[in-house]
């Protein structure tokens, strides 16, 4: 089975191209990331169509697509988003979704309890409990870091790594997520017959962006 993924629902563009055998042995066949806040859409492209490149497959090779579903800033969120839902319709193959934080958790190798942070912005992170690699504990919060009781566990991502002194402990790697980690986890996943998520976003927020409200009356003074 083939698999392209990819995320952008953090400042890192990432993408790549994982396959597994009949026994389900993983094999990464191209991964490449780059970290750039603002040029998701610039960037996105450019890397799927370099990762499929190096691992020798054209894009109607494909079986699958896994995208990164956030929570994360709506704007790179939906770049991911958008082009896993256009991919996926025209070549005629399953596009699935992914916690963000899920796949960062997975690419530690952990298999001891931690909690995983990604940035929020509006100084909050987006953050998760682990018991170890591969299981999460509960559902993904927004809070800010200071009100985020870390029962004393190892903290990675970059949102730990931005507020070490508010949550009192050093942060660890990975700190952005991994397109190989996210296709290693989803093709073992749908190897053992579980059913992925479909790719709709994780927001936990609304959108900065809302819609005008009905117009103020002015009055008219008349002299």
């Amino acid at each position: 089975m083939l698999l392209l993924a990819f995320d952008t629902a953090t400042s890192a563009v990432t993408a790549a191209v994982g396959e597994t055998d009949d026994d389900g042995t993983f094999t990464l066949r191209a991964s490449a990331s780059s970290v750039d806040a603002r040029r998701h859409g610039e960037l996105l492209t450019p890397t799927v169509r370099g990762v499929l490149t190096e691992s020798g497959h054209e894009p109607a090779d494909l079986d699958q697509i896994v995208v990164g579903v956030g929570p994360g800033p709506y704007t790179g969120l939906r770049v991911g988003l958008a082009t896993g839902h256009a991919l996926a319709d025209a070549l005629g193959i399953p596009c699935h979704g992914m916690t963000t934080l899920d796949a960062l958790a997975f690419g530690t190798k952990r298999t001891e309890p931690f909690l995983a942070m990604t940035d929020a912005r509006r100084k909050e992170v987006f953050w998760a409990r682990y018991d170890d690699h591969l299981t999460r504990v509960g559902e993904v919060r927004v809070d800010r870091p200071a009100e985020i009781d870390t029962e004393g566990l190892p903290l990675v991502g970059d949102g730990a790594r931005m507020y070490t002194e508010a949550l009192g402990s050093p942060a660890a790697e990975p700190y952005l997520p991994n397109a190989a980690a996210m296709a290693e986890l989803a093709l073992w996943r749908l190897h053992r017959g579980e059913k992925l998520p479909g790719p709709d976003p994780l927001y936990l927020r609304r959108p900065d962006a809302v819609e005008p409200g009905t117009p103020k009356k002015v009055r008219q003074w008349v002299k």
